[in-house]
């Protein structure tokens, strides 16, 4: 029998399940080798986390490591519904109240900043710190510096099946996403069900994986599109929404703390934020993030910047997991599209 106790916090609606015990200890020497040895040896207590019945396909998770980058206070894995992210801003907003309130840091009012090392590189964190009521630190809004945020390709036409050519953008921002507004689609993201959008994203996100190749200037491991964000068509002063469609078809309830890096380097780039300018960028829950391009940065690409990030997070809940060695869904599971999927079925059996 496993044991594998959690935290869980949520930024917008974003759910961030952090692991605080009963995962094996990862051995590899920098946090790629951690996230490369997770996902061959340990994937099954990701599933277990994240999946049915302890979890849902919405669900998102991290795992605490120890870092590699001598100014981290520690490392994180980004975890979701298929795999394994190499940036989440929404859970980098949780992890600076779990940081503190848990006593990883120590806090320093009114602001106590500190480093965490993710896949993508060094995330620099500042936290709004209070002492509440009953004498113990009390976190607010929690704003991070990106790695390198970079614009991949601007105007690219991609054939996608059922939709025709699509005109879209594609910038980095921890991880690389599709960028473009619901009209290129013939959509409008205000109207449209959500579900439309999703298979629209979906579709595009495939057709740019199976068509284009792309390759992160400094480390191969991060060189896969993750997702497509859909936006409305609001201006640069304006606050704007969007739609964030990742892994399996996997909505993120939050505006995306990666997303908005990239969107923000993206619309830097076009000249339409200046450095030094916020913008509100808001989620199907109605959640926000605040964006702030800070200026240019050596980076891996041209043009390249940092933006900085910030939100909330709330508590959620926490507890432990049981893993039963006979419970044939002891590791997680998706519902089947069609009962044919499921093993022993006569079609399983015919096939």
């Amino acid at each position: 029998m496993t044991r594998l106790s959690y935290i869980d916090y949520h930024t917008c609606g974003e759910p961030v399940r952090i692991v605080t015990g009963g995962y094996p200890e990862l051995t590899g020497a920098s946090i790629l080798d951690k996230r490369r040895q997770a996902r061959e040896e340990h994937d099954h207590l990701r599933r277990a986390m994240m999946l049915e019945p302890r979890g849902h396909d919405g669900m998102y998770g991290v795992i605490p490591v120890v870092a590699s980058h001598p100014e981290a206070a520690f490392g994180v894995l980004f975890t979701h519904n298929e795999g394994y992210s190499t940036m989440c801003g929404h859970a980098t907003i949780a992890l600076g109240r779990y940081a503190i309130e848990r006593g990883l840091v120590a806090a320093v009012a009114p602001v106590t900043r500190f480093a965490i090392e993710a896949p993508c590189g060094l995330l620099r964190l500042a936290c709004e710190v209070e002492t509440g009521e009953d004498r113990r630190w009390k976190v607010g809004a929690v704003s991070f510096e990106s790695v390198p945020a970079f614009v991949e390709a601007r105007d690219l036409t991609v054939a996608v099946p059922s939709l025709g050519r699509v005109i879209t953008d594609i910038a980095y921002g921890g991880a690389y996403y599709c960028i473009l507004p619901a009209s290129r689609f013939s959509l409008d993201l205000m109207r449209t069900p959500v579900e439309a959008i999703v298979t629209a994203a979906s579709a595009l996100t495939d057709a740019v994986r199976a068509s284009l190749s792309i390759t992160h200037p400094a480390e191969p491991d991060l060189g896969f599109l993750y997702g497509t964000i859909v936006t409305d068509e609001a201006g640069p002063d304006q606050d704007s929404f969007n739609l964030c469609v990742f892994a399996e078809r996997q909505i993120d309830r939050s505006p995306t703390g990666s997303g908005v890096t990239a969107r923000m380097a993206l619309d830097h780039a076009k000249g339409l934020i200046q450095a030094g300018r916020s913008r509100r960028i808001r989620s199907i829950t109605g959640g926000t993030f605040t964006g702030r391009v800070l200026g240019p940065v050596d980076g891996p690409a041209p043009s390249a910047v940092t933006v900085e990030v910030g939100g909330r997070a709330h508590l959620a809940g926490e507890g432990s997991f049981v893993i039963e060695a006979g419970d044939p869904l002891r590791h997680g599971f998706s519902l089947p599209k069609r009962f044919a999927e499921v093993a022993g079925s006569a079609a399983d059996r015919a096939g």
